[in-house]
């Protein structure tokens, strides 16, 4: 049995430990709020862009863009983008396992993809498997921003636009609420036009007439990139404050856990100190004994 000095090293190793998860707890509590606030702030801006391709849709019959699929409905890919989005780091569950384990079973479907990987986590792990990436797509997850998503955008439509990827998906985790988190994935690119209007809006709009110049197409050519924009922006958003949810869950469950062992731990501290107390008494009355005995000899 382990003596009192090691016990009480052991729970001052679990103190220190616990003041870590701690302050982890707290510092991932404050980064989730400031990036849902942050998201609040622009979502308006992106809701607007949204309305303003449905309104071009519900007004205009006769619009030809390459980021639509075409009225007759959807064609098949060849070649499909993946945006995965992983953290720079682990400590958070199995946050990381689950968007990994979607990835892995939708790219095993296709034949031809390109991978590009938000986060270090996610990097290394594709990276030790022998996945080919995007070399120079480095972007971390931390902390999102709309000229990071702007810039991740640039790079995909203009790999869209060349025709070296025919289909965009996002793979991203979202927090329903403080309890659970899932993993989804969104098709980024191309968009289904039924997707941007409803049989109501057609109705309230179709005595409404919107002149676009220079023309149509060139007007929501130009919307979608930003609309593209803000939705890898929400992803990331999504993602990140995910990710903070599952590191104060698991520093949550590490805190309570600590307290568990510490309570263990002063138990056992408590039953070897007592254990000594005693061993201390007993050899002090059979030396005390002793003594006695000596002295009724000695007389």
């Amino acid at each position: 049995m382990a003596n009192t000095k090691e016990i009480k090293n052991r729970i001052g190793s679990v103190q220190n430990t616990q003041k870590i998860t701690n302050a982890m707890y707290l510092i991932s509590s404050t980064k989730m709020r400031k990036a849902k606030e942050e998201l609040d702030r622009t979502r308006p801006y992106f809701e607007l862009q949204e309305h303003e391709i449905r309104r071009i849709f519900q007004t205009e019959i006769d619009i030809t863009s390459r980021y639509f699929y075409p009225k007759t409905g959807r064609r098949r890919a060849e070649t499909y983008a993946y945006l995965i989005i992983t953290a720079d780091k682990g400590l958070a569950g199995a946050y990381n396992q689950n968007v990994i384990k979607l990835a892995e079973e939708e790219m095993a479907k296709h034949k031809k993809t390109k991978l590009y990987v938000v986060g270090e986590y996610g990097r290394r792990y594709f990276q030790r498997r022998h996945y080919e990436m995007e070399k120079s797509f480095l972007y971390t997850a931390q902390n999102p921003s709309f000229s990071r998503a702007r810039e991740i955008s640039s790079i995909l439509l203009e790999q869209y636009d060349n025709k070296e990827i025919d289909e965009i998906r996002v793979i991203y985790s979202d927090m329903e609420s403080e309890f659970s988190t899932i993993v989804k994935m969104m098709r980024l690119l191309p968009f289904d036009r039924r997707e941007f209007w409803t049989k109501q809006e057609e109705k309230n709009e179709k005595d409404v007439h919107y002149d676009f110049y220079p023309n149509v197409n060139e007007v929501i050519n130009r919307v979608i990139p930003g609309y593209v924009a803000g939705c890898i922006y929400g992803a990331l958003v999504d993602s990140f404050s995910a990710e903070q949810n599952a590191r104060m869950t698991a520093m949550d469950s590490a805190n309570k856990n600590a307290e568990e062992l510490l309570a263990d731990l002063q138990i056992q501290y408590n039953r070897v100190r007592q254990a000594a107390i005693t061993q201390e008494i007993t050899e002090v009355a059979a030396g005390a004994k002793a003594q006695r005995k000596k002295r009724k000899k000695e007389e």
